[in-house]
């Protein structure tokens, strides 16, 4: 008896080891949640809310229950800023234009959006953004007078101060990052990664006080090629897309991994499916296993960490965020809508 309850015990301990089996996506469901004459590449989930923001100005939230949506206008002088960057706090929703000049926005205390940072510049630029926790974020742009433009807060994004290039890696002529998803930057406890437009890799281990750079074996031959966008499952596990939106079929050198917190980077499906995305994420508890990579060119997903691929629909949209393993939200032109794995 006491060899069988030895036995029972063991087999018990080695079965809750076993990783969970999840079935494989096959098809995806697309419901159209909002439609508008817009580009829209900036979403966050916001608890039960999207938050947006596009082009014209145009920003707003989606009720992910009641499907409501409420919109919204910013002006600046004559301009309608482009926002290709969006992200949240607790307590409050920031915005950031492309172009000259850069304008964040951040919720006003009086129920209007209030200006907390401007940048004007004839190179500038900034492509996207992120917060660490509710006090310190960051944003990003290209190179201006040798280095990659960055911006960080420490105070809930009241208040904005640019990095010097003295306190950044020297960056190549035309370097900078795509604004195609805002997905080009990411954050996971002190770290943080940013993909840019030469195929190299920018990376901070104490919320950019310091930074390193690697260069990965992207092709990054042309301006329009590089990393378009980036994503790690845990502080090890990263994954980095690009191609050439001008040629969207060319699938060769075009998707990287990391397995050391983005030290290194190896070559995947190299001359596979897909071809340029501007956006790719992990599936939550999918152990890093799955993947999904969205773009004008339609949505594509793997299942054993981007080795192999296949189409799951001919959709186009932008950018995507999951909001659980099956039910995602995914932007693009003129549209939001609600995806749903399966």
């Amino acid at each position: 008896m006491r060899y069988i309850i030895i036995f029972i015990t063991l087999s018990i301990l080695h079965s809750c080891k076993q990783p969970v089996n999840r079935p494989e996506f096959t098809e995806v469901s697309v419901e159209v949640l909002y439609e508008d004459s817009l580009s829209i590449r900036a979403i966050e989930l916001m608890g039960g809310s999207l938050g947006f923001a596009a082009n014209n100005g145009v920003f707003g939230t989606i009720n992910l229950q009641t499907k409501t949506v409420r919109t919204n206008s910013q002006k600046y002088d004559n301009i309608f800023p482009e926002f290709r960057a969006i992200a949240h706090t607790s307590t409050d929703f920031f915005m950031l234009s492309v172009a000259n000049p850069a304008l964040l926005y951040k919720t006003g205390d009086k129920g209007s959006m209030e200006l907390v940072y401007e940048e004007d510049g004839e190179n500038v630029f900034y492509d996207s953004m992120a917060f660490w926790n509710d006090k310190e974020g960051i944003a990003i742009g290209d190179n201006v007078r040798g280095c990659l433009s960055i911006i960080k807060t420490g105070d809930g994004g009241y208040s904005w101060t640019k990095l010097s290039c003295g306190q950044l890696p020297e960056a190549i002529e035309g370097e900078g990052a795509f604004a195609a998803s805002n997905t080009n930057i990411v954050i996971q406890g002190n770290k943080g990664w940013i993909g840019t437009t030469k195929g190299r890799v920018f990376y901070t281990d104490n919320k950019g006080l310091s930074w390193n750079v690697v260069q990965t074996p992207i092709l990054r031959d042309k301006p329009t090629q590089g990393i378009y966008s980036m994503d790690f499952y845990d502080s090890s596990l990263g994954i980095a897309i690009g191609g050439d939106y001008t040629d969207p079929d060319k699938n060769i050198a075009n998707k990287v991994i990391s397995r050391d917190g983005g030290k290194s980077w190896q070559l995947i499906a190299n001359n596979q499916e897909p071809g340029y995305k501007s956006c790719i994420q992990f599936v939550p508890n999918s152990e890093g296993k799955e993947i999904v990579a969205i773009g004008f060119t339609g949505i594509s997903y793997s299942n054993d960490m981007g080795m192999n691929w296949r189409v799951l629909s001919n959709e186009g949209f932008y950018t995507i965020r999951f909001q659980n393993d099956s039910v995602a939200y995914a932007a693009g032109r003129n549209r939001i809508a609600k995806l749903t794995f399966k």
